[in-house]
């Protein structure tokens, strides 16, 4: 079954890459069997579409997991200002609550 998720997000990926809903689906499936390619297309994310608010909070939790804590610190404070800009309450209140949880870790 997860094989034919993956090959169908990937399917999507070809008919509207720029689409980054696609992408990102396509990084959160990935985050099961190759974190590091689902890294790597976070950083895609990050870097081509920014407003995409969804990347920051799996992008955040991912590169902290791989030790890249200045770069997890950055994804979650950028991704605060984000959803603090477009309003978005919801995700302003979980990526403030991955980020403190982050550094709670972090002091440990």
């Amino acid at each position: 079954m997860s094989f034919n998720r993956l090959a169908l997000l990937k399917q999507f990926l070809e008919e509207e890459p720029e689409n980054p809903f696609n992408h990102y689906a396509l990084a959160t499936e990935l985050l099961k069997s190759d974190a590091i390619k689902a890294g790597n297309i976070y950083l895609f994310l990050l870097k081509n579409h920014p407003d995409y608010l969804p990347t920051y909070y799996h992008a955040g939790a991912l590169f902290s997991e791989f030790g890249e804590t200045d770069l997890a610190e950055k994804i979650y404070t950028d991704g605060i200002v984000l959803a603090q800009k477009v309003g978005n309450e919801k995700a302003l209140k979980e990526l403030k609550g991955a980020y403190q949880l982050f550094l709670d870790e972090l002091e440990m």
